[in-house]
């Protein structure tokens, strides 16, 4: 497989990366009820109150992690297309992980 040196590629990851840094405080959203939840489940001093806060943080958790896997995946896909000298269809696929990046907000 021969990589293709492309400006595309560099600038595409540099502007993911940055977009990625700015969507980490988004995710905290997210992330903090997460953690909040697990928190109150940890000191919660009947069952009922533990199922309900850890079943609340699981929600959160998996709303990121889908989101997530499906941002890597898009990733991937615009790493190949780049590679191939697609750049239309590398440039669609970053955009696409940029939405899952923000849908984990």
């Amino acid at each position: 497989m021969k990589i293709v040196s492309n400006p595309l590629i560099g600038l595409g990851g540099a502007m993911l990366l940055s977009v990625y840094t700015c969507n980490v405080q988004a995710a905290d959203s997210h992330f903090a009820l997460a953690l909040e939840h697990a928190n109150a489940a940890g000191s919660a001093g009947d069952v009922k109150s533990i199922v309900d806060h850890a079943d609340e943080a699981k929600v959160h958790i998996i709303v990121i992690e889908e989101h997530m896997k499906a941002s890597l995946k898009s990733l991937d896909a615009a790493i190949g297309h780049a590679k191939q000298g697609h750049a239309d269809l590398a440039k669609k696929s970053s955009e696409d992980a940029v939405s899952h990046l923000n849908s984990a907000k």
